[in-house]
C-alpha cells in the first residue's frame, strides 16, 4: 500500500444542529453556512495537497461530520473506536467499509471499553511514538488498555491524560510539527504534565491540524495564537469554522490525516 497525504472527511448531514452538547450551551447552529465551512475546509486540504476520501454520509447521525472520532489510524492499522455515546457507534460502520477498501488493517475497541478518537493525540518520530489518551469524559480505562494493546506491537507508547473541563482531549491540546503541546490553560488539567506546552491566548488556538513540518491548518477564531504561531516560523492556514465551534468541535474534529 502507497502511503500519501489523504484524509477522512465526512460531510454535515440534515441533524447537525442536533449534535450533542456536554460543556456549552445550544444555540442555533447554521446548517447551510456549516455546510459551506466543510467545503472551504476540505478546499483548504486540498490547496495543501491533500487528497479527500469521504467516508458515506450518516444523515441519522448528527454528529457523523465529527469523523475523527470513529477511527484511530497508526501507521498502516486503522483502530475502529467504539464510541462514548450510544448515539454515535451507528458512525464507525462506514469508517471501517472505508479503510478497508483503501487496504488498511482493522482493529477495535471492543466493549466494556469505549474510546473516541478526539481523545486520542499522537506524536510519532523516527525513535518511536507517543500516544496520549484522554480519560474522564467518553472514553474509559478499557478502551486504552485495548489501544495500547493495537500499537504497542507498532512501538507506540500509550499514556493515560485526565480530561474533566472540555468534551475530548484534543478539545483542549494539540501538537505542533515539532511536539510542543499547545493548550489554553484554563481547559486543560495539568499543563505542567507535559514535557514542552506552550500556553496559547485563546481557547480555539488550542487546535492545530499538522499538514507538513512547516504548516498547521487553524481556525480563524483565534488570531492571536495564530500570530504566536507565525512568530514560531509555522505557517498557519486558517479557516472559518464557527458553526462547528458551537457543537463543541475543532479543526481536528473533521479530518482524519492517513500518513502517519
Amino acid at each position: 500500500m502507497t502511503m500519501t497525504k489523504r484524509a477522512l472527511v465526512r460531510r454535515p448531514g440534515p441533524r447537525l444542529a442536533e449534535g450533542l452538547l456536554t460543556h456549552l450551551e445550544r444555540v442555533p447552529v447554521d446548517v447551510d453556512l456549516a455546510r459551506r465551512q466543510w467545503e472551504g475546509y476540505v478546499a483548504a486540504l486540498a490547496a495543501e495537497g491533500w487528497e479527500t476520501v469521504e467516508v458515506p454520509p450518516a444523515d441519522d447521525c448528527p454528529d457523523a461530520v465529527f469523523v475523527e472520532d470513529t477511527v484511530v489510524m497508526y501507521g498502516d492499522l486503522a483502530v475502529i473506536t467504539r464510541p462514548g455515546a450510544d448515539e454515535r457507534k451507528p458512525e464507525t460502520a462506514a469508517t471501517e467499509a472505508t479503510l478497508r477498501d483503501l487496504g488498511y488493517r482493522i482493529a477495535r475497541i471492543e466493549a466494556p471499553g469505549t474510546l473516541d478518537g478526539g481523545d486520542v493525540l499522537k506524536h510519532v518520530t523516527p525513535e518511536g511514538g507517543t500516544v496520549w489518551v484522554g480519560l474522564g469524559g467518553r472514553t474509559n480505562a478499557a478502551g486504552l488498555d485495548k489501544l495500547a494493546a493495537h500499537l504497542a506491537p507498532l512501538g507506540a507508547r500509550t499514556v493515560g491524560v485526565p480530561v474533566s473541563l472540555v468534551l475530548h482531549l484534543k478539545s483542549a491540546v494539540t501538537a505542533l510539527p515539532d511536539g510542543t503541546v499547545l493548550g489554553y490553560p484554563p481547559l486543560v488539567d495539568d499543563p505542567a504534565g507535559w514535557p514542552e506546552f506552550l500556553a496559547v491566548p485563546e481557547e480555539p488556538g488550542a487546535h492545530v491540524v499538522v499538514l507538513d513540518p512547516s504548516t498547521v491548518l487553524m481556525s480563524t477564531s483565534a488570531p492571536a495564537t495564530r500570530a504566536l504561531l507565525e512568530d514560531r516560523g509555522l505557517r498557519v492556514v486558517a479557516v472559518d469554522i464557527s458553526e462547528y465551534e458551537k457543537l463543541e468541535g475543532c479543526v481536528t474534529c473533521l479530518s482524519v490525516r492517513l500518513r502517519d
